[in-house]
């Protein structure tokens, strides 16, 4: 399974965390029938982050609709001991699973069973936390999620420095020749950031509230966001990032 590269233009995926789970079918049904082929779960445990959301059964639940639509179903596994689920999301149909380097003890070993599972691997790093503790495992990787809220509830407001950090990743990416890796961005995305985020170098966007708010419909919400992404100025080189990196 291959990951979007910066080349080409920005992902939506659909966070169904702010979704009306009374709902959720018709609102997935909606967000897929727009175009949107990557649907972002949420997977909290109350001990990583201080809330609880799904686990498998949910995944499972939306495999159909996945599938016949021919979308990425993708886990963000914001919980201690990701291992031990890994199993159990593949099996539910989880195309893609990305951890936090927070939470992992042997990361690579960790991303070494997700893609022996087939599944895309990818790995977060909470607001705080550098560039740098991405460096060693970034060959292994398919995507590089940036939290842009510290992670555990929804609607939180955009942290702006998830910019530069953005650019400074793309810019490490570069250097390294590791284009192929996708940068995705997670929490408070909306048109008002999209195009600055695109322009720095982001792939794919993790949408809950902007795709599945009140207000207009979900096909509307998406078609402003990729609106915002065309609009977005060409990128420009971004200084280098992480200092002491392998090239």
């Amino acid at each position: 399974m291959s990951a979007p590269t910066h080349a080409t233009a920005v992902e939506i995926a659909s966070s169904i965390l702010a979704a009306d789970f009374r709902r959720l079918g018709e609102q997935v049904s909606d967000a897929l029938a727009a175009g949107v082929r990557r649907l972002h779960v949420d997977v909290m445990d109350g001990h990583f982050v201080p809330n609880i959301s799904m686990g498998p059964l949910v995944v499972e639940a939306l495999r159909p609709l996945a599938e016949k639509a021919g979308a990425i179903l993708e886990v963000h596994l914001m919980i201690t001991e990701p291992d031990r689920y890994l199993n159990d999301f593949a099996r539910a149909g989880a195309r893609a699973m990305t951890v936090h380097v927070e939470a992992c003890t042997h990361l690579h070993r960790t991303v070494q069973a997700i893609r022996a599972l087939a599944a895309q691997p990818g790995v977060a790093l909470n607001p705080a936390t550098p560039l740098g503790a991405l460096d060693e495992i970034l060959p292994a990787i398919d995507v590089a999620l940036l939290m842009s809220v510290n992670p555990g509830f929804g609607g939180q407001a955009f942290i702006p420095s998830t910019v530069d950090k953005v650019a400074r990743l793309r810019a490490v990416l570069r250097e390294r020749d590791l284009e192929r890796i996708a940068i995705e961005v997670d929490g408070g995305v909306d048109p008002e950031n999209m195009a600055a985020l695109a322009a720095a170098g982001m792939t794919i966007a993790v949408a809950g509230t902007s795709v599945f708010g009140a207000g207009a419909p979900v096909g509307e919400r998406i078609r402003l966001l990729r609106a915002a992404c065309v609009a977005a100025p060409p990128r420009a080189r971004p200084r280098p990032a992480i200092r002491g990196s392998r090239r």
